[in-house]
């Protein structure tokens, strides 16, 4: 269905660039948002706290009124000390949209619809769903199967259709959308758009080292481990880079959620956010590491060739 909200009347494509925890910046924001597609980055990127405020400038006098919108992506979870500090420098820019996930809190969602802001809260199943939007979430992005870092079980067609039965409000999809056909496939199942990380690695503008950008080019989705182990939280990581810290990939102990850690003392040296690489399964579509633009252009292309194929079919 298409989106009928004003904030994203600039999308070039019905899509999302994914907040990566440590990989985005304003650098590659700023080129999401030129290229046609909401850019977006974590609040805890921005280190020291008192950072976040000079991106977000950065990232505002960046943009034209012509460029797609920026979103912030809030923790909220109770780890996160900085929450409180942290929306308070989103509402002082008025940030346009924000992403919120581990936690739907009414005192984020308040604050910024105070300003007239737009809220996305992430989900993997539809109970999380309801309880987001009881709280006053303006629409939701469905975690599915695949997805890179923290993701769920459920294949996108399942929860897509679960909560298309009782929400009508905007919907983006994530789980395994690299290419155009994909964000178009989204749309058919009921999502407004796709929320794509994994294929954003691979750009120039990514904060990601370079190796593990390579990685991004060259593995597919055999090559992603599904675990708790390193966040305590279920997620999608690099096998190759698993194996390279010394550890065997098929016998991860089990995570423990207590040492989840989304505070300002989190060691950004350790393994679980420096060595061990965060990815979704549908890296198998990315073959080289490209600006953003070309990354964007591809998706274009291949979103409009999808629906010229869908077009001819019905003729």
């Amino acid at each position: 269905m298409p989106l009928d909200k004003a904030i994203f009347k600039n999308l070039r494509l019905p899509v999302i660039g994914a907040p990566m925890f440590i990989l985005s910046g304003p650098q590659l924001v700023i080129a999401q948002c030129k290229a046609g597609v909401v850019g977006s980055f974590p609040a805890l990127n921005a280190r020291p706290q008192g950072m976040l405020d000079e991106w977000i400038t950065q990232i505002k006098d960046a943009l034209g009124s012509d460029d797609a919108p920026f979103a912030v992506n809030q923790i909220a979870h109770r780890s996160n000390d900085r929450l409180t500090a942290d929306l308070e420098v989103c509402v002082k820019h008025k940030v346009p949209i924000v992403i919120t996930s581990l936690g739907a809190s009414r005192q984020v969602f308040d604050a910024v619809h105070s300003y007239g802001g737009f809220v996305l809260h992430d989900v993997i199943n539809n109970r999380f769903a309801k309880k987001a939007v009881f709280k006053g979430a303006d629409g939701l992005v469905a975690v599915a199967a695949g997805a890179g870092g923290h993701a769920g079980t459920l294949s996108p067609f399942a929860l897509v259709q679960e909560i298309r039965q009782w929400f009508d409000g905007p919907l983006f999809l994530s789980g395994s959308i690299a290419n155009g056909a994909a964000v178009l496939a989204a749309e058919a199942m009921g999502a407004d758009g796709g929320y794509i990380g994994s294929a954003f690695i691979a750009t120039d503008e990514s904060a990601a080292r370079d190796d593990y950008k390579q990685a991004v080019a060259e593995y597919a989705g055999d090559d992603i481990v599904y675990t708790d182990y390193f966040t305590g939280v279920r997620g999608n990581y690099l096998k190759p880079s698993i194996v390279s810290a010394g550890m065997d990939p098929d016998n991860l102990p089990k995570g423990d959620i207590s040492k989840m850690n989304f505070g300002s003392d989190i060691n950004m040296d350790a393994k679980a956010w420096k060595d061990i690489w965060g990815c979704g399964q549908g890296i198998g579509a990315v073959k080289s590491v490209v600006p953003v633009a070309e990354l964007v252009e591809r998706l274009a292309n291949e979103y409009h060739a999808a629906r010229k194929r869908l077009d001819c079919d019905d003729q």
